[in-house]
């Protein structure tokens, strides 16, 4: 009888723990290699890079032993480069690309969509048209000219004119169109005009070919573009007029333009357009103003209010302190979408319940134009972001004063300071040291509050004059929201987005430095408390 030893059973469980890890990999590696031929053939490129670096990763974490302690953080890893360090470099790229509007796709496919257009010329015939399918999908078209003449179109085969009942052309109704072709069903007015199929379908041979051109005629068309690829250009044969690649758009000496352009990389051009173009730097100058002075106005009426009331509610003798305290952070515990939505409601200009007590209360004129007006508009978001901050400034505010002796205070009561003096020289100064940073965190929260801007009034109302969709309320985060995604003057705009977003980062990193340069001094403030 043999017995199994305790090393044996260690590589047993070893071989088995190998085992499944090997089989999990292998699983991983199958579902990447599938993504993979989907994501490159569908041109996805930069996703299809970006997941091979992870499943690359993934991989050698795992077979190689001195990796082996990044195991529990792998999908960590993974994840995080998928979702947050791939959109930066690709924001990145993005910026310093045309991507937008009348530039989204490759140039492959522009070059593809400009050879396909067509025109007629002077010496081509026009004809009245029929289309006819067969089961397996192939179309024929009846065709007849300004004389009645009967012609067969069939994609590849040589255009003939054509009797009745000769080869395979059934009897011809009172219209000059059979009645059917052999192997093909005839499609009525509505099945043929709803066909895309017929539009981008050639029939005949090349050299005598007829096109789908509206619902009621088709004709010899021709090419209209002649592509030069030593120049990159394309020559318009019906108009004489070279069109030379401009930065992703073929593009005539006097301006005019082929449809659609390409994505291409344009350096610098959204940095300078950004900074230098008089379009934007009209509203921008105001965004940028409101965007520096609406979080820093939040942020002062936040920290004051809810230190004021953590201070009241810091008297052991305050009534009833409990229930109002609770009461206090009921808009700390409602989503902020919600409460958004509903103070919209409430300020609403026309059935507000805000203005119609005021007509109440002071007569018809005293309604308040919240929405319209610039000045109202600002105040209404300094409003609502003053009920929905105020509740977590009163809660570290609340926690930060007891962290402070009270011995300090006794010591200044008997060298006879008055209450201002013991809150400006001792509350608020340590204070100011264990919640500068959050005011600070709370200053760059608030600089780019996309949310407040855009749910309670899309950033309006709009610059009068201004190009872009630019609003009296706008921040640059929901300015350039508009430019990406929701077409401001030009159309959307991903690469000028994408480059405003850099510009942001550096903002928000530039705010982010202060804050520790900031935070050491008022630690040296404290220090002489």
């Amino acid at each position: 009888m043999t017995t199994t030893t305790s090393s044996e059973i260690s590589f047993l469980k070893n071989l088995q723990s190998g085992l499944f890890r090997f089989l999990g990999l292998l699983a991983f590696d199958v579902v990447i290699i599938w993504f993979l031929f989907n994501a490159f053939g569908m041109e996805f490129y930069s996703l299809g890079t970006v997941i091979s670096i992870v499943a690359v990763v993934v991989n050698s974490i795992y077979l190689v032993p001195k990796l082996a302690p990044l195991r529990w953080m792998a999908v960590g890893l993974a994840l995080m480069i998928i979702f947050v360090i791939y959109p930066i470099v690709f924001t990145v790229y993005v910026g310093f690309t045309n991507y937008g509007d009348g530039h989204l796709i490759n140039k492959e496919q522009a070059l593809e969509q400009i050879q396909k257009r067509t025109y007629l010329p002077e010496e081509g015939k026009a004809f009245s048209w029929t289309a006819y399918k067969s089961v397996n999908d192939e179309y024929a078209l009846w065709l007849r000219d300004e004389a009645g003449g009967g012609f067969l179109a069939i994609p590849g085969e040589e255009i003939v004119k054509v009797e009745s009942g000769t080869s395979g052309v059934g009897e011809l109704d009172a219209n000059g169109i059979p009645s059917s072709i052999e192997g093909y069903t005839r499609l009525n007015a509505i099945q043929a005009a709803t066909d895309q199929n017929l539009t981008e379908i050639m029939f005949g041979v090349e050299g005598e070919t007829v096109q789908v051109r509206s619902p009621s005629e088709a004709a010899e068309l021709v090419p209209l573009y002649e592509y030069d690829q030593i120049s990159d250009s394309f020559y318009d044969i019906e108009t004489g007029i070279t069109y030379k690649n401009i930065d992703g758009t073929y593009t005539a000496p006097f301006g005019e333009t082929i449809k659609p352009g390409f994505r291409t990389n344009i350096g610098w051009e959204n940095f300078v357009r950004f900074f230098t173009s008089p379009a934007l730097r009209g509203p921008l100058i105001r965004i940028l103003s409101w965007n520096f002075l609406f979080p820093t106005i939040s942020v002062l009426t936040t920290f004051f209010l809810g230190l004021a009331i953590a201070i009241m509610f810091d008297d052991p003798n305050f009534p009833l302190k409990k229930l109002i305290r609770t009461l206090m952070l009921v808009p700390y515990t409602i989503p902020g979408l919600i409460s958004i939505i509903i103070w919209r409601g409430m300020m609403n200009p026309e059935l507000g319940v805000i203005n119609r007590t005021l007509e109440q209360l002071f007569g018809a004129n005293a309604a308040v134009p919240w929405m319209t007006e610039a000045f109202w508009a600002q105040i209404a978001i300094l409003i609502v972001n003053l009920w929905l901050g105020y509740p977590y400034m009163m809660l570290i505010c609340s926690g930060a004063l007891q962290s402070i002796p009270s011995e300090l205070y006794e010591a200044a009561r008997v060298d006879g300071a008055s209450g201002w003096q013991q809150f400006r020289k001792i509350t608020l100064p340590l204070l100011l040291v264990a919640v500068g940073p959050l005011l600070i965190a709370s200053y760059i929260f608030n600089f780019n509050n996309f949310n407040l801007i855009y749910l309670f009034i899309q950033g309006g109302p709009p610059i009068a004059g201004a190009s872009t969709q630019a609003g009296h309320t706008d921040i640059l985060m929901s300015y350039v929201y508009k430019l990406a995604f929701e077409g401001g003057g030009r159309g959307v705009e991903y690469g000028l987005a994408s480059a405003m977003t850099v510009v942001l980062f550096f903002v928000v990193a530039a705010l982010t430095m202060f804050q520790f340069r900031f935070t050491n001094m008022w630690e040296e403030v404290s220090e002489n408390v």
